[in-house]
């Protein structure tokens, strides 16, 4: 048997690697599914939880579209609780990057003073996260609704396709979902029907960290470490400061709760009574890094939306939530 010739050997030495590194595979699949959302649907919309993973999000948007503008517009579901870090960084956020963000609240319940210690957390999140989501897609008659959900943050997410039919009530049934071989995404629907996608699917919270750190992409400051007042509540430190704000002085701690410093940041993000921090010295995204290599927990363990049953999280995604 012959082996390659001279030329071949020349010719493959002259010739460029096509290969991408393991994060540009996971961005190149990311911008993909966004442009199949932008040319498959007639009026798609980002939800922009103002998270790390949807700050990634909004950068792999900018990278599929360049030179043009985002073509969908951000929309927040705002619950009045998230933390002032948040919103300071998300008004500042849109308007540096020139991006039309549309504010959604359930004004009805906010009014009614609905909150998770007086309503449960369950039926406060139904009413503030879940009824305000699928009013403001009625409302603006989106048909596709980009998240940053990621399967191995949490087992019922683990379930979900990229691409995730809703039915006319903006319900999903995880046992009825579409198959997607070789990555082939079915975007069809009915009149009524809507879907959720998911370009950060395949992503892992450690991508996500290296990716901003890479792209020098911006974050809201509280995750990072810094000496915090906490109260410690079943195992999770609740910031005292932050808590003040949305909370009596007779609901902040009782009298066996007692205040104390700790260094500590947030490794992820939701409302003030629900969101928990982790003790921490991280303060640059190396630690952070570092800290998420050795978890051995999920990055959700502080969030009490997803503590208040086994199912808790696949039975408000079956009713309608992102």
């Amino acid at each position: 048997m012959r082996g390659p010739g001279p030329t071949s050997v020349v010719r493959s030495a002259e010739m460029p690697s096509y290969s991408l590194s393991y994060l540009k595979q996971l961005e190149s699949e990311s911008m993909y599914i966004m442009r199949e959302v932008a040319a498959e649907f007639k009026n798609p919309v980002m939800l922009y939880s103002v998270g790390k993973d949807s700050s990634v999000m909004v950068r792999i948007a900018q990278k599929a579209f360049h030179p043009a503008k985002i073509p969908f517009p951000l929309m927040h579901v705002d619950t009045g609780f998230k933390f002032p870090e948040m919103y300071a960084f998300r008004d500042g956020f849109c308007r540096d990057i020139d991006v039309t963000l549309i504010v959604e609240r359930n004004e009805e319940w906010i009014a009614k003073g609905c909150h998770p210690l007086k309503m449960g957390v369950d039926k406060c999140c139904s009413y503030l996260k879940t009824g305000a989501l699928l009013e403001a897609l009625n409302k603006h008659g989106f048909d596709a609704a980009i998240g940053g959900a990621r399967r191995e943050e949490e087992k019922s997410r683990a379930k979900e396709r990229v691409f995730s039919l809703r039915d006319r009530f903006g319900q999903w049934d995880p046992k009825n979902q579409r198959p997607e071989l070789w990555d082939l995404y079915n975007t069809r629907i009915n009149e009524g029907e809507s879907v959720r996608v998911f370009p950060l699917s395949n992503w892992t919270e450690q991508d996500i960290w290296q990716y901003i750190k890479i792209e020098k992409i911006p974050i809201v400051p509280i995750y990072f470490a810094l000496e915090r007042e906490v109260i410690r509540r079943q195992g999770i430190l609740i910031p005292v400061s932050s808590c003040s704000l949305v909370e009596d002085s007779n609901q902040l701690k009782t009298d066996e709760e007692k205040i104390e410093t700790v260094s500590c940041r947030f490794r992820s993000l939701g409302c003030i009574p629900c969101t928990g921090a982790i003790p921490s010295r991280a303060s640059v995204i190396d630690d952070i890094i570092g800290e998420v290599r050795a978890a051995k927990k999920s990055e959700r363990e502080n969030r009490v939306i997803d503590l208040t049953s086994d199912s808790s999280m696949e039975q408000k995604k079956k009713e309608g939530y992102f």
